[in-house]
């Protein structure tokens, strides 16, 4: 019954608010990168198009089929992301992976709101989930400068 317990404390009230108000949800017309990532163990899935210009993020959507961990920490990622650097992004990435796994600290701001996931740490089959906002985010934003890169040779 312990065990019952931990999870629903896990899931608290901050969490399932933050799970219900995730910004930017949906697509973008043209994005510059379209990215979908999918957590093998639980089949969470998010999806992120956004635009970058002089390499920041000016535009951003995603579309989020997760766990209420998963959509927290999009919620998260997407109300701070518009305006970062891919340097800034692969930074919270680093540090919310550190955080979960190695018990390293609470990412930097603008990112210190996923401190609501701290008590995930235990829960390493949820991990994969937490980190699917943030990795689709990185790996979109790599796409986009790849593309332009390409485009201007």
């Amino acid at each position: 019954m312990a065990a019952n317990s931990d999870l629903i404390k896990l899931y608290s009230g901050r969490i399932l608010a933050l799970a219900a108000d995730i910004p930017h949800l949906g697509t973008l017309a043209s994005p510059d990168a379209r990215v979908k990532r999918r957590s093998p163990l639980c089949g969470s899935t998010v999806s992120v198009d956004l635009r970058i210009k002089d390499g920041h993020i000016v535009e951003f959507a995603q579309d989020v089929k997760a766990c209420a961990l998963g959509q927290a920490a999009a919620a998260v990622v997407g109300a701070n992301v518009v305006g970062a650097t891919e340097a800034r992004i692969r930074k919270a990435r680093d540090q919310l992976l550190a955080m979960l796994k190695d018990n390293g600290p609470v990412p930097d701001a603008p990112f210190d709101g996923l401190e609501v996931l701290l008590p995930a740490r235990d829960y390493t089959n949820r991990h994969a989930s937490i980190m699917l906002s943030i990795e689709a985010t990185l790996e979109a934003f790599e796409k986009a400068e790849a593309a332009a890169a390409q485009s201007c040779a």
